[in-house]
């Protein structure tokens, strides 16, 4: 893993693959880039693409806003129904800009952009903010922040809003806490490994803890809002991912998503909640590969 300097901060990025056209995977809220995978990424490598991933601004070994506090929920909901800028450390255009800055750091000027969750509202916005830096969208289990789609179930907002215990204080609390959250949020038609999932969790706690961050990263999509009048000005080929039975962001936020940006393609997985399945990997990887086909023939 590598960092470099990207629009004003930190990034820590990584790589694989040696293909003519490389594919940028932007993670969601609070996740480090290790969520991304080892065996995803390597399907869309094999496709012939090279694979970058990095982690988001007040997450992992990027650039930390520890000085900056975020105001609570209320108060930006209330700035934005007033018609006020919400007063938070940044938003999610920033988010994007800094997705935009790596790729210029590193030389690429175009790039097919995949995001998941929060990372799939920031990809929404480098496609339609940064046009030049998209060659296609990919936008998985995302929304489009429109105040009308129904909500997290409870269980779901719950397990978003229900602080876990300190891995550094309690390692064994912070381990139940998490899984039995990704047993609310998961996929019932494919279980996961919980034994597998725990040594994930512990190494990226070990790696980096930073709550805070969360919360900050939390302001910014609150912040940010309806994007839908940004999506529709999008012309890059796109693809919208959504789990059928997603209880954190529920499937009408993948059908918006669909909606509003021109041409759109959405493929809905049966059984599938707010994650990424491994029984999935090649699908997922195809039908990047086929939306990256798409780019090739429109240009």
């Amino acid at each position: 893993m590598t960092q470099i300097k990207a629009n004003g901060i930190t990034i820590e990025y990584d790589s694989i693959g040696d293909g003519p056209e490389t594919v940028l995977l932007i993670m969601g809220l609070g996740a480090q880039m290790t969520r991304w995978r080892a065996s995803l990424r390597e399907k869309i490598a094999q496709r012939g693409f090279r694979v970058i991933w990095f982690d988001n601004r007040d997450v992992g070994l990027s650039t930390h806003f520890d000085g900056a506090v975020a105001p609570e929920m209320a108060e930006i909901v209330a700035a934005r129904r007033r018609g006020e800028k919400p007063d938070v450390p940044y938003t999610l255009h920033d988010m994007a800009a800094d997705a935009a800055g790596l790729l210029d750091s590193l030389g690429i000027a175009r790039a097919h952009i995949v995001g998941a969750s929060m990372g799939g509202m920031i990809a929404q916005l480098v496609a339609a903010e940064h046009a030049d830096h998209t060659l296609s969208l990919t936008s998985i289990m995302s929304n489009t922040g429109n105040p009308e789609l129904p909500q997290a179930t409870p269980e779901a907002m719950a397990v978003l809003t229900r602080r876990a215990p300190s891995p550094l204080e309690d390692e064994a609390g912070f381990l139940d806490h998490s899984v039995a959250s990704q047993k609310v949020t998961g996929s019932p038609a494919y279980p996961f490994d919980e034994a597998e999932l725990r040594v994930q969790l512990l190494a990226d706690a070990k790696r980096a803890y930073s709550p805070a961050g969360f919360t900050r990263q939390m302001a910014a999509i609150t912040a940010t809002g309806d994007r839908r009048a940004l999506l529709k000005t999008i012309t890059a080929p796109t693809l919208v991912v959504h789990g059928a039975e997603d209880p954190l962001v529920p499937l009408p936020g993948g059908e918006d998503t669909a909606l509003n940006i021109p041409g759109a393609e959405l493929i809905i997985l049966p059984g599938v909640g707010h994650d990424l399945p491994t029984a999935l990997d090649d699908m997922l990887a195809d039908a990047i590969a086929r939306n990256a086909q798409k780019a090739r023939a429109t240009a």
